[in-house]
Parts: C-alpha cells; sequence; structure tokens
C-alpha cells in the first residue's frame, strides 16, 4: 500500500514536494493544510488536492472566503501516516505530530536539534530508515552536501572554506530585500557550516554568507584542501557518478546563473525546477596538487524536494537501500545523469 503523505504548508516547497510525492507509485497525498484562502490553496483545489485549515482561526477564514475544505489539520492528521512539515520555521507544530502519532519531516529553517536528524540520501538514508522525526536541510547546505560529500568520499578533505551569495527572496516575494544593497551575514562562521557538520559531522568546514538582490539562485565559490592529490579531471569524474549534479559550462555560454535558469527551462520541467546542483565543469581548478576551487549554482526553491521524497521512502521503509531510493526519485522526477 502506498504511504499516506501529507502537507502541512502549501508554500514554495510544500506545493512542490506535493507534486513530487504524486509522481512516486509507492506514496499518495491524503491532503494539504493552509492558514489562508489564497491563490495557492484555491490552486491546490484545483490540482484536486483534499484542502484542509490549519486551525479553528483558519477555519472561519476559509469559510468567509467561501473556499471549501475538509476540516483542519487535526483532521488531517488522522488520515496520514507522515507528515511533511513546510511551515515557516518555529512554528510549533511537533507536539501536535507527536499526540497523533505521525511521522515528521522538516526543512532546514528549523534547527537540527528539533529531530537531533538531519538527513541526505546520499549520506545517511540507513539512519534515518525507520525514523520517526527527521529534518531535511536547507537549500545551500544541501548544495554544499552534495559535491562535498562525494570529495570527502574520494579524495578526503582537510579544510572547506564556502563562500555563498544568497539570493534576497524567492521570485513571488515582494516585500524582502535587500533591493538594492549587498548585505554581509556578520555571524562568523555562517550557521550553513555547521548545518552541514549535521549531516557530515567530521567535516572542517567554514563558511562566509552575503546576500545580494536576486531572486533565482544562490551562488558558491568554494575552496577545498584535499588531503589526496586530484586534478579537475580526476574531481569531474567523481561528480559524474554522484547524484543530483548537473555541469553547465561557460564555454557554452552558461555564465551566470540566468543562464543555468534558462537551460532548467528548456528541460521543460514543472516550474522549471532545477533539483541537481549546476557546477561549472570550466570553473574547476587545482592548485598545487590538493587545493581545489569550484563554482556551483542552488535553485533555493527545489533542489531538496528530492531529499524530501526520498525522507519518505526511508522513514516509512519503503526502500532499505537508499540509492535504490535515490535513482527511483530521480526517474520519477526526470533527473538524469
Amino acid at each position: 500500500m502506498p504511504a499516506k503523505v501529507a502537507i502541512n504548508g502549501y508554500g514554495t516547497i510544500g506545493k512542490r514536494v506535493a507534486d513530487a510525492v504524486i509522481k512516486q507509485d509507492d506514496m499518495k497525498i491524503v491532503g494539504v493544510a493552509k492558514t489562508k484562502p489564497n491563490y495557492e490553496a484555491k490552486m491546490a483545489l484545483a490540482k484536486g488536492y483534499a484542502l484542509y485549515a490549519s486551525n479553528k482561526d483558519s477555519l472561519a477564514k476559509f469559510d468567509k472566503a467561501g473556499v471549501k475544505v475538509r476540516g483542519t489539520l487535526d483532521d488531517l492528521l488522522k488520515e496520514c501516516e507522515i507528515v511533511i512539515d513546510c511551515t515557516p520555521e518555529e512554528s510549533g507544530y511537533k507536539p501536535v505530530y507527536e499526540k497523533a502519532n505521525i511521522k515528521g519531516i522538516w526543512q532546514g529553517g528549523e534547527e537540527h536539534s528539533l529531530t537531533n536528524l538531519s538527513f541526505n540520501a546520499a549520506v545517511n538514508y540507513s539512519e534515518c530508515y525507520g525514523a520517526s522525526y527527521v529534518r531535511v536541510p536547507s537549500c545551500n547546505t544541501t548544495g554544499l552536501i552534495r559535491t562535498l560529500h562525494p570529495l570527502e568520499s574520494s579524495f578526503g578533505i582537510e579544510s572547506v572554506l564556502a563562500v555563498m551569495v544568497r539570493r534576497a527572496t524567492d521570485p513571488y516575494d515582494s516585500k524582502k530585500g535587500p533591493i538594492n544593497a549587498i548585505e554581509p551575514e556578520l555571524e562568523m562562521p555562517s550557521h550553513h557550516g555547521p548545518d552541514v557538520q549535521s549531516v557530515l559531522k567530521s567535516l572542517n568546514i567554514h563558511t562566509i554568507a552575503v546576500k545580494v538582490p536576486t531572486t533565482i539562485m544562490h551562488l558558491h565559490a568554494i575552496s577545498v584542501k584535499l588531503k589526496r592529490t586530484a586534478t579537475p579531471k580526476d574531481v569531474l569524474d567523481v561528480w559524474s557518478r554522484s547524484p543530483r549534479i548537473k555541469f553547465v559550462r561557460g564555454e557554452d555560454g552558461v555564465k551566470s546563473t540566468a543562464q543555468i535558469m534558462e537551460v532548467a527551462r528548456d528541460m521543460s520541467r514543472n516550474r522549471s525546477d532545477l533539483y541537481e546542483i549546476a557546477v561549472w565543469e570550466d570553473g574547476v581548478h587545482v592548485v598545487n596538487d590538493k587545493q581545489l576551487y569550484y563554482f556551483q549554482a542552488v535553485h533555493q526553491e527545489s533542489d531538496v524536494v528530492p531529499e524530501n521524497i526520498d525522507a519518505i521512502r526511508a522513514m516509512m521503509k519503503l526502500e532499505k537501500d537508499g540509492k535504490k531510493s535515490i535513482e527511483k526519485t530521480d526517474k520519477a522526477l526526470g533527473i538524469t545523469g
């Protein structure tokens, strides 16, 4: 029987995870919960998802707006086996899920301490097999893990310095900034380094972040001191065998995040989502045999989506082998090579 999945929070990530779940043959969506009867709630209904209000106060708003729901989140939780929490950080739903005796997956806005299990399909699938609660780290953290884990496994890593040039907000959001400024994150290291260590526990990583006025992607400039010697070809060969990494080339005219997103559009994916981490193939350089430099770009709206699917499969014991789960998810979502 397919696993019964609920989505609490049908926004940027929630709606993408919902659409990814319905493409799998071993899980299904039993409903989505929203706090407001906005356009996303109406789109959920138009797509055929069963819609629920987050609570009784929200229920009154839906009634007033004439948007039909099937009940509240409490009712939805009676129908599911696992809930994907895509609500704003620190919304505090864990006691609700515990009371309902269902499993839960949170997103990267939450602290690792909420679950003490941060999930990455290629790294710790088996550790999360059958778990009750896990967290999928943020888009930036997931992006760093995707390329650093294969390097650590193949060459060993002495240290990493990653500089993240972060988008200001998601494309739909007209309220946040900066609009015309570059804003440094003054905390050192930025939270991304410790977040990577919630999965790659022994990795010596430091991170710096700045926020810039763009909405389409994040960009990482990464410096890695390897333990063993490598050439750019060695590094690219390792990544070519690793899941969810896509090479792009400046020589082909893909010189910025704008062109990467155009590539994603031309791939005709749902919402033009790029689930993979884009790495500039001709931007990979090795100095003195062990000092590696490279650039990568992260589509913040979508790179965590396949990780959520694999987390469902691990927690619900739908597939014991993490590699097989990745292959199944990627085939369903059209992720290739």
